[in-house]
């Protein structure tokens, strides 16, 4: 096998011996393999090229969303991360005898020992075992370089753009599942050393990734977790240096107090959020001054609530064109005239509010099912202020009713539920309150 040519993702000693890499060996469980040789800087390009294998293959089974079965696979894999076959339950490999080639353990940090190893083995030329041992020297070192872009981190950069976009009219839970996947992908990346350059964009990816994901889980409403991934992300924006992520994230974590009963709380995040945004033309800004208007109306501070709204008016007025876009990462006109409308319809200000509901409803996509929902239930809160609770409770039951499954949860049930509290207890009989409280049974 003397024609045998150095794998490019050949895994280093150390591996070998790591008892978990050997237990994922031992179990074929080439989830964990993947992602391991991956975390010692290995790229999934690199994978795939030294086991013949799709790049989108080796990705699907790093994400553990298909397996390996077939043994040609198995034996691929041994041969292109020179896996020694008994780790496998494979016969021994064709290049085994090259292996103590390896200029790692078993040569300690002797430089006599590793030069006469050398040199014996150039002796004969350019041998496999010769390109072996030079293979092993130079990819030792390599793996503690890292001085370009991982390829992945282009694709993660990619996917948090995209996920930005919302749901897309697909179900909360399918996307946090997808989120997550991907936002588990960056570990790796990030327990190895990178570039300063690199490691901000790691960082400020995973800022993204786990605030969107904690965005989800506050949408599907569970609050604990949403403020762990929040909490996760604000670490990572820290660490990025990117105070406007920093900023973003807080005036969203600020979102889960102010739907879930603790205005004050999210007045004090929302104040934090304003602080780290700074006056300019922000889509960070923008968001946080409307976020602290509404955590100001619900705790009853009106006057302080309107100069938030100034504000926020203001600094949307001055919002530049590449900030305006309609993502969860940007802040549009649609977006600013949903938090209008919540806050107008808060403070009893039901002209506005409907102004707001109005905008909000023409500029939302179709498949914005969880948006226009809630600016129904605000629109049907504004005609319960005016007077009109039956038709109130009617929309409000029309709104939820009209929700495919998995929807009818978290956020919107909350802000039905706000809707029904409101109701005089009194009027608990009448017909379309009955149907309300019936609808938002668990």
């Amino acid at each position: 096998m003397d024609d045998l040519p150095p794998s490019p993702a050949q895994v280093p000693r150390r591996l070998l011996t790591d008892p978990a890499f050997v237990r994922a060996l031992r179990d074929r469980d080439f989830t964990t393999v993947f992602a391991m040789t991956h975390g010692v800087g290995i790229s999934f390009n690199r994978i795939a090229e030294a086991c013949t294998l799709k790049a989108e293959r080796v990705s699907q089974i790093a994400r553990g969303t298909t397996s390996v079965t077939a043994l040609t696979t198995v034996e691929r894999i041994a041969g292109g991360l020179r896996i020694p076959g008994a780790l496998l339950g494979l016969a021994a490999q064709p290049w085994q005898d090259t292996a103590v080639l390896s200029t790692e353990s078993s040569l300690g940090d002797d430089p006599m020992k590793r030069r006469n190893l050398l040199r014996g083995a150039l002796a004969a030329g350019l041998t496999a075992p010769a390109l072996a041992a030079l293979t092993a020297a130079r990819t030792d070192v390599d793996q503690t370089l890292f001085p370009g872009t991982p390829q992945d981190l282009a694709d993660l950069e990619a996917a948090a753009e995209s996920y930005g976009y919302g749901y897309h009219g697909q179900a909360p839970t399918g996307v946090l599942a997808d989120l997550v996947t991907d936002f588990a992908t960056l570990r790796p990346l990030l327990t190895v050393p990178q570039p300063a350059p690199v490691r901000t964009r790691l960082c400020r990816t995973a800022g993204q990734m786990a605030g969107m994901t904690a965005i989800v889980l506050h949408d599907l409403g569970n609050r604990r977790e949403s403020r762990a991934w929040f909490a996760t992300a604000a670490r990572a924006a820290a660490e990025s240096g990117d105070n406007q992520l920093y900023a973003w994230i807080l005036a969203r974590e600020a979102m889960v107090p102010l739907n879930y009963g603790a205005p004050k709380a999210a007045a004090g995040l929302a104040g934090q959020a304003r602080h780290a945004a700074g006056n300019q033309p922000t889509a960070a800004a923008v968001l946080a001054a409307a976020v602290a208007a509404r955590a100001y109306a619900l705790n009853h501070q009106s006057e302080q609530a309107r100069a938030a709204l100034t504000s926020a008016d203001a600094l949307m007025n001055r919002l530049p064109e590449s900030e305006r876009s309609d993502t969860w990462l940007t802040y549009s006109e649609q977006k600013h005239h949903v938090h209008l409308s919540h806050a107008y319809t808060t403070l009893g200000d039901t002209r506005l509010a409907h102004e707001s509901q109005l905008l909000a409803l023409e500029l939302s996509a179709p498949t914005s099912t969880m948006t226009r929902t809630l600016l129904n239930i605000d629109a049907a809160a504004c005609a319960h202020h005016d007077g009109d609770s039956e038709e109130a409770c009617r929309r409000t039951v029309a709104a939820l009713t009209g929700l495919p499954d998995g929807y009818r949860t978290g956020l919107v049930r909350r802000r039905a539920l706000d809707l029904y509290e409101t109701i005089p207890a009194q009027r608990h009989r009448e017909r379309a309150v009955r149907e309300l409280r019936e609808v938002l049974a668990p």
